[in-house]
């Protein structure tokens, strides 16, 4: 498994990049109100992105092996979509809905990930508490990145919050090094065992993002050969955050002025 330890250079590079994804997010926000469609998200954000800060949309276009190209700029994950739901013209958000909006940006060669939960109009409280669990899940998985650490401990203490609060945790996805690539290894598993996986040391980079599902872990795939959905129609929160592993702990990088904040007490059950 090769994984890039980062530069200097690079992590400034990885900085920017981060902050301006974090940026679109904070540009939609206000945008996300109900009777707007998901392609008209995206079109906001793609234009935001290529007119306002001169960055590339890394999901335009990208096609891993065996997939086809994606076809839009962002993902737009709607209620019981886990991820990467396509934006589109007949899907007209409502009242009550909540979205998950996921943004990757290439600045000067160096990609920024980063993921945000919206509420369209009033959402309901266990809609509510489910993304506000899965913010928690995220944050308690960061809190566990330091060097000498694994990343086993990463995603044992989010499959620990999710479950104890009786949701569960998607397996099929999971967090990956960034950089110049998109996806690099290694993978961040969220779930697993204390004191195991990749040991973690300073200039790693990587993506935090749980899918926490309110029903069973269970996926499917839908004929767009993108879109994941629950299996069981339960509603499913992800966060996400690009983070630095540093001499003494974390850096996160897709930081902005609008980005919720760190939930001040972090419950996390024993």
């Amino acid at each position: 498994m090769a994984i890039t330890i980062k530069s200097a250079d690079e992590i400034e590079k990885m900085r920017i990049a981060g902050k301006l994804a974090a940026e679109v997010l904070d540009f939609i926000g206000p945008r996300i109100k109900p009777g707007i469609t998901t392609a008209e998200v995206d079109r906001l954000c793609h234009d935001y992105m290529v007119k306002q800060q001169d960055t590339i949309p890394a999901p335009l276009n990208y096609a891993p092996p065996g997939y086809t190209p994606y076809p839009k700029s962002i993902c737009t994950s709607v209620n019981h979509v886990i991820c990467h739901g396509v934006p589109n013209d007949t899907k007209k958000l409502k009242n009550g809905d909540i979205i998950n909006v996921d943004i990757t940006v290439i600045k000067d060669g160096y990609h920024g990930d980063t993921s945000r939960m919206f509420f369209v109009g009033e959402a309901s409280i266990q809609a509510k508490r489910l993304c506000e669990i899965t913010h928690a899940c995220m944050w308690i998985g960061i809190e566990e990145i330091a060097p000498g650490k694994h990343l086993g401990d990463i995603g044992h203490a989010i499959q620990r919050h999710a479950e104890a609060s009786g949701y569960s945790v998607v397996r099929e996805f999971c967090g990956h090094g960034i950089g110049r690539k998109f996806h690099e290894e290694p993978q961040v598993l969220h779930y697993g065992k204390p004191n195991t996986g990749v040991k973690l040391v300073p200039g790693m980079i990587f993506t935090v993002e749980p899918m926490i599902n309110a029903g069973k872990r269970d996926i499917r795939q839908l004929a767009d050969g993108w879109t994941i959905v629950t299996k069981d129609h339960s509603l499913s929160a992800q966060w996400e955050h690009t983070v630095l592993v540093t001499e003494t702990g974390y850096e996160v990088l897709t930081v902005s002025p609008g980005m919720p904040v760190k939930p001040a007490a972090l419950h996390v059950h024993a």
